[in-house]
């Protein structure tokens, strides 16, 4: 007899959820380890993402705890949108990610939007604080040191997938809210 598991991991907001399930969708094991937001100033939200492994493994743990993960046969994860992870050369952390709801960059979009003209028509969205590329141009004028050294920018989620796995890769849905992909040709 074959026994099939999948984990399925939730990186959220205030928690991070982990979930293992039999290939009859039956549930073996759950965890829920909370996140917390950090808000230095008005409009900012950020969080650690080497919180976010942390909380990962110590869920991990939890999991191991309630079945054996010795059959596990695959890996679902799934996450906050449009946060930027900004990572250096050697793939480590340069700050706390800015995250989906951080409204910091609300002039940043209105120079993107000038800057380039079919934003709408390419990415399928409007500009908003909330997305990816503006964060960016913020961090270009207002941390120049760190804008200097990033070499990798990832999605919450996908910041998880590089530590599990050492790949830096997104997914077409994730990466439509970054503002930087063509989402008619599917393409950056």
């Amino acid at each position: 007899l074959i026994f099939i598991m999948f984990l399925g991991i939730d990186l959220g907001t205030s928690a991070i959820k982990l979930l293992v399930i039999d290939e009859s969708n039956s549930v073996l094991a759950e965890s829920n380890i909370s996140l917390d937001v950090s808000r230095p100033q008005p409009l900012w939200s950020e969080q650690e993402p080497d919180e976010w492994w942390r909380a990962l493994l110590k869920g991990i743990e939890d999991l191991k705890s309630q079945t054996s993960l010795s059959d596990l046969k695959g890996i679902g994860l799934s996450g906050q949108m449009h946060g930027a992870v900004l990572l250096d050369k050697n793939g480590e952390v340069l700050r706390p990610a800015i995250l989906w709801n951080d409204g910091r960059s609300g002039k940043e979009c209105f120079e993107l939007e000038d800057a380039v003209p079919d934003l709408h028509r390419i990415t399928g969205n409007l500009a908003m604080p909330g997305f990816t590329a503006p964060k960016l141009l913020w961090i270009r004028k207002n941390e120049p040191e760190i804008f200097s050294r990033i070499r990798t920018v990832l999605l919450p989620k996908d910041f998880l997938r590089f530590r599990l796995c050492g790949e830096a890769i997104s997914d077409m849905s994730d990466s439509s809210g970054t503002l930087w992909m063509d989402t008619a040709a599917r393409d950056w």
